[in-house]
């Protein structure tokens, strides 16, 4: 690790407060403030890459501000670290909430509170963000409209909560600490990618690295999944039966960079895995030899040497379209006799 390494959390400080009470003029300002004029911003789909604070804004951030005229950001867990590359990032998990007004990306609108959660992540270079990675949990709000139009999760779906010790946007920042828990996850997931190919589910070690109690909060479309047999039974088994070449995180697939602060490890990486669609029971997937990669923005809270809460965003839609799966327009094929006009409340919002 790099020391003296800038306080980025400290430079998106400005944003993150501007979108707690959100309003054009102040985002788009701390926007253009913040980011580079070419800062590279890649995002889920179907938003695609992105170039710059304006067409940032103009692309997502003004269609969920008229989605929902009180939009407010709520930010559950900010670190940022220095990767091995001495590259100086930013990661933020949270949500996205208001009341759901009006349509965004043909989902229909409800009238309701809604929780629509992000990891973005945020690299630094001269004081300015120069790249930008974002995730949103679009699944969630399909599910929350009740518009979801692909199979059921395995896992529960829920609003996943912030942190246990709720210390993820208080975090200590000890170098010592921060360096073993990256270590502690790297070690994971090179046990992790030994199977299949090297031997059974034991070869993994899980119980080594992740407490009993743990807690995976997979992204909507997969689900939450509490403890090691429910990691297996609700996530890992059906992935591994229908994607068993899988490889990233560690191996020389796509990228994966790892950062760190006290108890808190991020990974960064677009795409950071690739595989190939092989067998059965992921997602209801044909297993027909498709070969995808995979953007997953992840976070995970060690404590005593033990992985114990992993906050995990994977751009779902991307991986369907990449398949030839279209799924705004089959959530818009499903909903086609819904209103998508405006909700209009008495006494406004």
């Amino acid at each position: 690790m790099i020391q003296g390494a800038p306080r980025v959390k400290t430079l998106i400080a400005p944003l993150r407060k501007a979108m707690y009470d959100f309003a054009e003029k102040s985002v788009r300002g701390t926007m253009h403030d913040l980011l580079a004029d070419d800062c590279a911003v890649h995002m889920c789909h179907p938003f695609g890459d992105l170039v710059g604070p304006t067409a940032l804004y103009d692309a997502a951030f003004r269609p969920l501000f008229e989605a929902a005229p009180d939009l407010e950001r709520r930010d559950l867990i900010v670190i940022d670290g220095t990767t091995d590359e001495g590259a100086f990032w930013a990661g933020a998990c949270g949500y996205y909430t208001g009341t759901f007004a009006a349509p965004f990306l043909g989902i229909p609108p409800t009238g309701h509170q809604f929780g629509l959660r992000f990891h973005e992540f945020f690299r630094e270079e001269n004081g300015q963000i120069v790249e930008m990675q974002l995730i949103w949990d679009l699944p969630s709000l399909m599910m929350q409209a009740s518009a979801w139009p692909m199979v059921p999760s395995l896992g529960r779906e829920w609003q996943v909560p912030g942190p246990s010790t709720q210390d993820g946007l208080m975090v200590n920042s000890d170098p010592e600490t921060a360096l073993r828990n990256k270590q502690t996850v790297i070690d994971m997931l090179i046990n992790m990618s030994r199977h299949p190919r090297e031997g059974g589910p034991e070869i993994m070690q899980l119980e080594k690295f992740w407490h009993p109690r743990m807690s995976w909060y997979g992204p909507s479309g997969i689900g939450t999944a509490r403890g090691i047999q429910g990691f297996r039974h609700w996530h890992q088994i059906p992935f591994l039966n229908a994607l068993p070449d899988r490889r990233g995180g560690t191996s020389d697939v796509g990228e994966s960079h790892f950062f760190a602060e006290g108890d808190y490890v991020a990974v960064t990486g677009w795409p950071n895995m690739a595989m190939t669609v092989t067998g059965d029971g992921w997602l209801g997937i044909a297993p027909a030899g498709q070969a995808i990669t995979m953007r997953s923005l992840d976070f995970w809270r060690v404590e005593d040497g033990m992985i114990r809460e992993n906050w995990v965003l994977v751009d779902l839609l991307d991986v369907y379209a990449q398949l030839g799966v279209d799924v705004l327009a089959r959530m818009g094929e499903f909903n086609k006799v819904r209103s998508l006009a405006p909700v209009a409340l008495a006494g406004g919002l």
